[in-house]
């Protein structure tokens, strides 16, 4: 009966990939490079990562420990948090290719015993080594010591090559190779200024994905994209269809500049493609309690989260919606007038009363609040609404319900 009401052309052509694809929430590390938010409290952040935790996210930047002893001792303790909740998170902590920013990490593992993973980046676009002034050798070198360094002392490795989608295949192959040789199981492809389109995701990750496949059993290929151009999420849906494993987010898409993929909306969307499956009742909890910590407010109109999301005042629409609740049938009110159904996420509809309200907006919101619809006391809420200029406040219906 279901399948019958909705024809899903998202699905024609669509090709599910062959594992999940798994999921590294960046919120609390590249997430706080947005220069307009405000770093969590340590007791936020542990917060935030169980939130992570029962969403099923399965890995988590931690922080880049290199930057300072203030957050070596936050992704410490982060990582103790992991260990002693059992929250089934793989961390990882970003690390230039450096010793120096790696040595940190190591003593993070060796006090806590917890499997790690370190992130170390390096610019690979000739844009970005002319203005370093760094030539290809440095780079290669720079890479073998850091990750060799790396494995050397029990550090699982993903090498991170910034701005990738402007970067040479040469170069790209270079500094990957010289990773995977070096021990390195993970490399990741990152659209660091938003430059690429999802024509450009689909060539890039299917080259490095070839790549990967041909250097070694079992080399893992990520993706990381920011929204400058507003195609991240599309990118990294693609760049999933095109062989990448696993892809980073952050919660409302804080970051530098315009921000990072939305990890909210990559969780709503491969749920709506049937990619996941998995409890995600705690999105809104999970978007609200980092929205909170940072400072970031969450605009009414925001995918899911946002308090428009499943608000309608519209006299049409709340119609279909209402017409669905009174059969009784809460999968049909889900979606009769929503591609997203808020249910699914532990959400609900709800309708109001505004000046391009009908009549059965009217009816709905006294009888939902415990008051008889009659004609008399439906006629003077419908005839306020008409002459207000937004949706009306709760206290007004109630006044004028009595």
């Amino acid at each position: 009966m279901t399948d019958s009401l909705i024809h899903d052309w998202n699905l024609i052509d669509s090709t599910p990939p062959p594992t999940p694809p798994q999921l590294d929430d960046e919120t609390l590390r590249d997430g706080l490079q947005s220069p307009s938010v405000k770093t969590p409290s340590l007791e936020a952040m542990v917060e935030i990562l169980h939130l992570m935790s029962k969403l099923g996210i399965e890995s988590a930047n931690i922080g880049l420990p290199g930057a300072g002893p203030h957050v070596e001792a936050s992704a410490l303790r982060l990582a103790q948090e992991i260990v002693s909740e059992d929250l089934g998170i793989f961390p990882n902590c970003a690390a230039r290719t450096l010793q120096v920013d790696i040595e940190p990490i190591v003593r993070i593992q060796q006090a806590t015993g917890l499997r790690m993973e370190a992130s170390t980046f390096i610019g690979s676009s000739p844009i970005r080594q002319y203005a370093e002034g760094w030539t290809i050798e440095q780079m290669i070198q720079s890479t073998q010591t850091a990750v060799s360094f790396a494995v050397e002392n029990g550090l699982e490795v993903m090498m991170v090559t910034e701005d990738t989608t402007r970067a040479h295949p040469d170069t790209l192959k270079a500094l990957y190779g010289t990773a995977i040789a070096c021990g390195a199981k993970r490399i990741c492809v990152c659209d660091t200024v938003g430059h690429a389109t999802p024509d450009g995701v689909r060539s890039l990750v299917g080259f490095v994905r070839a790549f990967a496949d041909e250097e070694g059993d079992d080399i893992q290929v990520d993706w990381h994209g920011h929204r400058d151009r507003g195609l991240d999420l599309v990118n990294t849906l693609v760049a999933v269809e095109s062989g990448a494993n696993r892809i980073h987010g952050t919660a409302l898409g804080i970051g530098e500049r315009v921000g990072n993929t939305p990890m909210d909306q990559i969780l709503v969307n491969l749920k709506l493609l049937g990619w996941i499956k998995r409890d995600l009742s705690f999105l809104s909890d999970y978007v609200h309690k980092v929205s909170k910590a940072t400072g970031v407010p969450i605009p009414k109109g925001y995918p899911v989260i946002g308090e428009d999301a499943f608000r309608t005042g519209t006299g049409v629409h709340a119609a279909a919606v209402i017409k669905a609740m009174d059969k009784g049938d809460h999968w049909l009110a889900d979606r009769v007038y929503s591609g997203v159904p808020a249910g699914d996420f532990g959400l609900r509809q709800k309708i109001e009363v505004g000046p391009m309200s009908g009549k059965s907006n009217v009816v709905f919101w006294l009888e939902e609040h415990g008051y008889e619809a009659s004609e008399e006391r439906v006629n003077r809420l419908f005839e306020a609404a008409k002459v207000s200029r937004e949706i009306c406040d709760e206290d007004l219906l109630h006044n004028l319900a009595q």
